[in-house]
């Protein structure tokens, strides 16, 4: 199975594919799950606020849908594709104080986390999440 790499309505080309899709697999599998088929699409806010409407009901700005195709009780194996927003991504890197591309780290991440299962919806989950995406940046640096 692998992760592809996608643009839609933008020319971001994320650095490093083949280090980032073999950290993913890493992330995957201490959550204990294999990596399936699995496809980023990095597009603008404009197309992200579209499927945010359509698709969830939601008239905002987000960084990041998941669109989960996973049977985590069934084989383990996480499936989905994954849509982030390049503009928001910079702006929150601005207001949190990292570079754009630590920011794209931490949603590609959140991304997978929430193929594995990882709700953040409530307080104590959006915390569980953001310790994980700390764990799992650290991983990136090893």
């Amino acid at each position: 199975m692998a992760i592809h790499y996608h643009t839609d309505d933008c020319r971001y080309r994320l650095p490093e594919k083949r280090r980032t899709s073999a950290w993913l697999k890493e992330v995957a599998a201490a959550e204990g799950y294999q990596m399936g088929e699995v496809n980023y699409i990095f597009c603008s806010a404009q197309r992200l606020l579209e499927m945010n409407r359509q698709f969830l009901g939601h008239d905002y700005y987000t960084d990041i849908i998941t669109f989960d195709y996973s049977d985590l009780k069934g084989e383990g194996i996480i499936h989905g594709d994954i849509y982030i927003d390049v503009e928001t991504v910079a702006d929150n890197a601005r207001q949190y104080g990292a570079t754009r591309l630590e920011e794209m780290r931490r949603v590609v991440v959140h991304g997978v986390l929430h193929l594995c299962g990882q709700k953040d919806k409530t307080p104590r989950a959006n915390a569980q999440m953001h310790r994980k995406e700390d764990k799992y940046l650290k991983f990136w640096q090893l």
